[in-house]
């Protein structure tokens, strides 16, 4: 049965890849998806086909200039006007962004390097403060006796030095990446994951403690309100002299930001995946492969395993800066229950689930576990919640009499764990798996065959 499916798929997919097919099938997608979201902003359906739409420009066969223009087209036109006619759409679109540059970055540490690291979330955190500290009235606010009311000045920094701290967070998250580098360097296996989960909580408990005696991250309540860059002259309004037929309202200062700071999320993760893509195709990346598979083979053949390690840390590490001092921004307001292992455990997730070290499966892994977390779980979360409200009844059971302990948002962590454990019985190498993956699986399946011909014969 799985290998007629498998020889069905194969089929369709050498259809669609035939001569011009790509290129109808793709657009004809686009528009669809386009038009449902555009007529019907608030269908999930609707939404979940554009963004089928949108990743089939990836893996249809065209024409190099041909893909890159689609995906031009669709991230800088289409996604910013249907995200003004429905901003959580625009939201959704954000949070891939923001946890696939996560993801790469930990994908580096466990799919390249293959060092399981459970806090990766504290460089997050790292970057998220830093532009929340100095971004805010928080360093006026250091002596308990200073108060908002009291100051004169409203923030420490302008706004615009924002775009110099999301180098300064890439910095800042590299080096604290390294510090967490050189006790690692003496442990492996378990012994590596319960240092990381450590660090992790560390960092997230001096974020919760940090208030006294001089108040750094105002505790547990937080830091806000944090500066947003000051939004390009101009850009509003032509924005809306362009598009304001087309979205049939003029957007606000707020769905202005939003565009602004889902571009600005855009920009990075392109840098992030271009720098992830040129790690993995060289030395370094070839090296990092060599001490996943054998640490010991690895250093007899002149590698140096520590000096790897401690750039895999580096580099995964600063990936999560800059995605830090974004969030911040985006926000206004950062807490210390942002950055909790349980997120470090949904990012590892997405790695695992999109394909160890495939850059293209995490990305995917990304995309599917955010668009459960926040679109389909708390949709059909609503959805059970308005049935509640009414009076239909089904074989006779009336649906207002259905329990609130059944909500799916309360479960997400076992639709994940389900998930996981699916995913490792019937495809461990992921959605999307990496080649050398991929080979590692199944080196042994062909002499296996051989075996059984001969035990047959």
């Amino acid at each position: 049965m799985k290998e007629q499916i498998v020889a069905k798929f194969r089929q369709i997919m050498a259809f669609l890849n035939k001569d011009k097919n790509p290129y109808f099938f793709s657009i004809g997608l686009l528009v669809l998806g386009t038009l449902t979201v555009y007529t019907s902003p608030r269908s999930i359906p609707g939404f979940l086909l554009f963004v089928f739409a949108a990743s089939s420009i990836y893996w249809l066969r065209m024409n190099r200039g041909i893909q890159l223009a689609l995906a031009v087209f669709v991230a800088i036109i289409l996604v910013p006007i249907l995200g003004a006619r429905n901003v959580f759409y625009l939201e959704v679109i954000f949070q891939i962004a923001v946890f696939s540059a996560l993801a790469l970055g930990l994908n580096i540490v466990v799919g390249f390097s293959g060092l399981l690291n459970f806090g990766y979330m504290a460089f997050y955190a790292v970057g998220a403060y830093l532009w929340a500290f100095f971004g805010s009235q928080q360093p006026y606010l250091l002596h308990s006796t200073v108060t908002t009311k009291s100051l004169n000045t409203p923030f420490f920094l302008a706004p615009d030095w924002f775009y110099l701290f999301i180098f300064l967070g890439v910095i800042v998250a590299a080096i604290l990446g390294l510090i967490l580098g050189l006790p690692v360097l003496r442990v492996r296996g378990d012994y590596l994951a319960v240092i990381t989960l450590a660090f992790g909580e560390i960092v997230r408990q001096l974020a919760n403690n940090l208030d006294k005696p001089l108040n750094f991250t105002n505790g547990p309540q937080g830091i806000t309100p944090i500066q947003r860059p000051t939004m390009p002259e101009g850009i509003l309004k032509v924005f809306n002299t362009i598009f304001d037929p087309v979205i049939g309202h003029r957007i606000t200062d707020n769905q202005a930001y939003n565009i602004l700071f889902y571009v600005i999320a855009l920009l990075v993760v392109v840098a992030v995946i271009f720098v992830t893509f040129r790690l993995d195709d060289s030395k370094v990346g070839r090296a990092w492969t060599a001490i996943r598979e054998d640490e010991l083979s690895a250093g007899a053949m002149g590698i140096n395993a520590n000096k790897m390690k401690l750039g895999a840390f580096f580099v995964g590490a600063s990936f999560a800066g800059a995605m830090g001092v974004l969030f911040a921004a985006s926000r206004t307001f950062v807490s210390p229950e942002t950055f909790t292992f349980l997120q470090s455990v949904q990012v590892l997730t997405m790695v695992i689930l999109g394909g160890i070290g495939s850059i293209t499966g995490v990305i995917v892994g990304a995309t599917v576990v955010t668009l459960l977390n926040i679109q389909v779980l708390q949709s059909f979360s609503l959805f059970l919640s308005q049935l509640r409200q009414s009076d239909a009844a089904f074989l006779g059971f009336h649906f207002k009499n259905l329990s609130n302990q059944l909500d799916p948002s309360k479960y997400q962590r076992l639709v994940f764990g389900i998930l996981l454990v699916v995913m490792m019985i019937y495809k461990p190498a992921g959605l999307i798996p990496a080649a050398r993956r991929k080979r590692e699986l199944t080196e042994g399946e062909g002499d296996d065959a051989v075996e059984n011909e001969v035990a047959r014969g």
